[in-house]
């Protein structure tokens, strides 16, 4: 038979361990009282922040999950970023970083200023926005390039309209007015820097009357005249080949 004094510190060991046992069942279960959220709101709603956390905040304050909490905030449309933390005794601090839309992607779509595709069917479309095209997949390499292309059409004081990566990679871009520059495929950088060297100076007095102007020449540029007639003599490429 085991003494009387050992069953005591056996009794009491249990004890002990029961009681850590249900405090820690205790504070797990602490509920969350508050949850503050510091964001600008511009197009998440304090709704979708709520419709987020309420289930995961349910497990209580030291048992809920913050990563799982941020990849739910992060999931929302035009999250771009969340962290989460815990303020002691019972709060949670929420700050979310919304999405600053640089471009819209075809019809349907929206870029950020990462060239990241975000949104695809969202209810505001920005028309202000230029609209950026591309195969599937080059998103980031259009983003890319109009992200290096629309400081140098500022300071020229040309607005963006569209810019497209067609199915063959060949690259153009249309102006406000819808005059439309062909770069073609290869030496983009290149013929870029005629079109702002050569082309435009030349031509910036006549812009609106051009239709297209296609780089696609070793060494030269051809322009195609909303009145043709008026400017036949203007159509022809200025030196080289067309590649």
């Amino acid at each position: 038979m085991l003494p009387w004094r050992r069953i005591v510190s056996v009794v009491s060991v249990l004890l002990v361990g029961l009681g850590l046992f249900r405090g820690t069942q205790y504070l797990l279960n602490w509920p969350v009282q508050a949850l503050s959220v510091e964001s600008t709101f511009q197009r998440v709603s304090a709704v979708q922040v709520e419709e987020a956390v309420a289930k995961e905040i349910e497990r209580g304050f030291l048992a809920v999950d913050l990563d799982r909490l941020r990849e739910n905030l992060e999931g929302i449309e035009w999250v771009e970023s969340a962290e989460i933390e815990r303020r002691w005794p019972d709060r949670l601090l929420v700050r979310i970083d919304e999405h600053h839309a640089a471009a819209r992607w075809g019809t349907t779509g929206l870029l950020n200023r990462q060239g990241q595709l975000f949104a695809h069917s969202p209810a505001h479309l920005y028309p202000e926005l230029p609209v950026l095209n591309g195969p599937a997949g080059t998103e980031q390499t259009v983003a890319e390039r109009y992200l290096a292309l629309r400081g140098r059409l500022a300071q020229a004081n040309l607005v963006l309209a569209t810019l497209t990566l067609d199915d063959r990679w060949a690259w153009r871009f249309e102006l406000e007015d819808g005059t439309r520059i062909e770069l073609g495929r290869t030496e983009v950088e290149r013929r870029l820097d005629r079109f702002f060297e050569v082309v435009y100076p030349a031509l910036a007095t006549r812009l609106s009357n051009i239709a297209r102007v296609d780089l696609r020449y070793t060494n030269g540029f051809a322009v195609g005249w909303r009145e043709p007639a008026a400017h036949a003599n203007a159509d022809l490429p200025r030196g080289g080949k067309r590649g």
